[in-house]
């Protein structure tokens, strides 16, 4: 061959390498999803947006904190915190029975949600609730399409995305400014809107969404520019304005410190450490007073905010007004990924408090190795009253020990949350509707071990057309709420224990029998008949947000929404963890 043709032959090949390299190189930069977070997923969408008429951040702070004293957000690299979830082996076998009825379960739940959120699309959208028994709307926080706003993730988790877009299209229209009433609901508008928004943010990757979390989260921001840069139960708009809003001196526990793990995404997401810096005042307010308070360990179900003063009231619960002040702690861990210890001392301190003085074991005739959660009262001579009585609300307890337990690797809280866990399911057990009520009483053992059944005691104190155990049931209504099944999601997922599963879908069935309607599905007013329930016509957002979600992810693959990725906040959205 001539020198001349083979140098060109030899130019030819490596031109040819070159060409091969260079369009490999733009293929492989050309896959972003496997190599980004999901939030900086590039969206393929437009969308008309709508900014609200009023921008919050441009309002002069009234009290502003001194740029020297604001708390950063803790960064650096995460902590290796303890695996939560359970080692799941992988299905060998996807068309085995087990995986075909986890299947149909699933199945049936989605049907549920879809006939729900159906209704709601065409009778009540871009309002805050369905009426699911008259087919009305209600405006119950703000008029900002709540149901709407708290459904977005659990349209993807359920992979309904053409029903999830068409959401994502509405949400970016809501104009915070725009409302007929003169203040909002600090934690609900937190937990339901801004949870929702930053969970399908973190999910779904759109961009407008936490555009749309900014707007709302400065809004919410202003609720700390007080005096003492603490929040009040009401965000009143016109003295946010002015410079007068002030935090009460009796103000629910769970509705001052619920937002730490909302404000704490923000500030990871935006990297403004403002939002950090409000929610860790409160923490750091908790930790001061934690071993202060009538029962050291514990705070009191109301606080003094306009005093600081945490440590004067004399009641204590893991019910309603203080539950999700406890269990914040180790989702609050989770998500700075172990870099603030402080949440693992509030959380043990505050458990080992509860075992002590709020958990007790009913009196019941199989001696069932069961758990509940109950109030305690704090006397003037310092002695300590247990208040037997269980709350459907209280019931997310079995789960939070149970996370903390892997947090913390205590493995007694595991066993803990178990026996809470059961204890609940029991509960839904023992009423002709299958489901649990949302207050009622229980004979107790003196310990948390088990003791004899006293036939006499029962005759004496209880209402005798209830199953034994029972002493009353003070408040009947089943408000379709999810912390019982809360708990169970979580155990399954931490224990792998597949009775959980069956227990889950137990309770379903019964809820769907019992509260369905023509449109959707009710609240009812009674738990304990045995026939036809009265239906209340209502139906709040955490329907489709929490329950319908925590039933669709029991049954799911451990790897959708796994709990060694995610936190999810008390309104069951999951916000990415570090």
């Amino acid at each position: 061959m001539p020198l001349t043709l083979r140098r060109q032959n030899r130019i030819a090949l490596v031109v040819f390498w070159i060409c091969i390299f260079l369009l490999s190189v733009t293929f492989l930069t050309q896959s972003p999803l496997e190599a980004q977070p999901p939030h900086e997923v590039t969206p393929s969408r437009e969308y008309a947006y709508l900014p609200s008429s009023f921008d919050w951040s441009s309002l002069p702070q009234r009290h502003p904190v001194p740029e020297s004293e604001v708390a950063p957000l803790p960064t650096g690299n995460p902590r290796h915190l303890p695996k939560v979830q359970f080692d799941f082996k992988k299905d060998d076998n996807p068309a085995g029975f087990r995986a075909q009825e986890l299947a149909d379960h699933r199945t049936q739940v989605k049907n549920a949600f879809l006939k729900s959120w159906t209704s709601y699309k065409q009778h009540a959208w871009m309002a805050d609730e369905l009426a699911p028994v008259s087919g009305k709307s209600k405006t119950v926080f703000g008029g900002w399409a709540a149901t709407l706003v708290d459904t977005l993730d659990t349209l993807w988790i359920m992979d309904l995305k053409t029903e999830f877009y068409e959401a994502v299209a509405a949400v970016v229209t809501i104009d915070w400014a725009k409302t007929d009433q003169t203040s909002c609901n600090f934690f609900e508008t937190t937990i339901r809107h801004l949870g929702g928004l930053l969970s399908a943010y973190d999910l779904s990757g759109e961009a407008v969404l936490l555009r749309k979390a900014v707007e709302l989260g400065d809004m919410l921001y202003r609720a700390f520019d007080t005096p003492n840069h603490m929040p009040p139960f009401w965000l009143d708009f016109s003295q946010a304005k002015d410079g007068t809003l002030r935090p009460g001196t009796r103000e629910p526990s769970a509705a001052m410190t619920s937002s730490c793990l909302e404000f704490t995404r923000l500030a990871q997401l935006t990297g403004d450490s403002k939002y950090y810096d409000a929610v860790d005042r409160i923490t750091r307010l908790l930790d001061r007073t934690q071993s202060q308070t009538r029962l050291p360990g514990l705070w009191p179900t109301f606080f003094d905010m306009a005093n600081l003063q945490l440590t004067k009231d004399n009641d204590f619960t893991f019910g309603a007004l203080a539950d999700s002040l406890y269990e914040m702690l180790p989702k609050m861990y989770a998500l700075l990924g172990g870099r603030e210890p402080v949440y693992e001392k509030l959380y043990r301190d505050a458990m080992e408090a509860a075992m002590k003085h709020l958990l007790f074991r009913p009196m019941v005739p199989d001696k069932a190795d069961i758990l509940f959660s109950g109030n305690a009262y704090v006397s003037q001579d310092s002695s300590v009253r247990l208040h037997p009585e269980g709350q459907h609300l209280a019931c997310f307890a079995g789960g939070m020990f149970g996370l903390g337990g892997k947090l913390f690797d205590i493995p007694e809280h595991v066993a803990v949350g178990e026996k809470l866990a059961r204890g609940c399911i029991w509960a839904y057990d023992a009423m002709p509707t299958g489901i649990m009520p949302e207050i009622f009483g229980l004979l107790t053992c003196p310990t948390l071990d088990a003791c004899e059944w006293n036939e006499k005691e029962w005759k004496e104190k209880s209402n005798q057309s209830l199953k034994k155990g029972f002493q009353h049931v003070r408040d009947a209504r089943y408000l379709l709420r999810p912390e019982a099944i809360e708990s169970l999601f979580l155990l399954y997922r931490i224990t792998g224990n597949p009775e959980y599963q069956d227990a889950a879908f137990k309770m379903f069935t019964s809820i769907r029998k019992a509260t369905e309607t023509g449109l959707a599905f009710s609240a009812i007013a009674d738990v304990t008949v045995k026939g036809a329930t009265v239906k209340s016509d209502s139906m709040e957002s955490f329907w489709m947000a929490e329950t319908l979600k925590y039933f669709y992810l029991i049954f799911s693959p451990p790897s959708v929404i796994s709990l060694d990725e995610y936190v999810l906040n008390t309104e069951a959205h999951p916000l990415k963890r570090p």
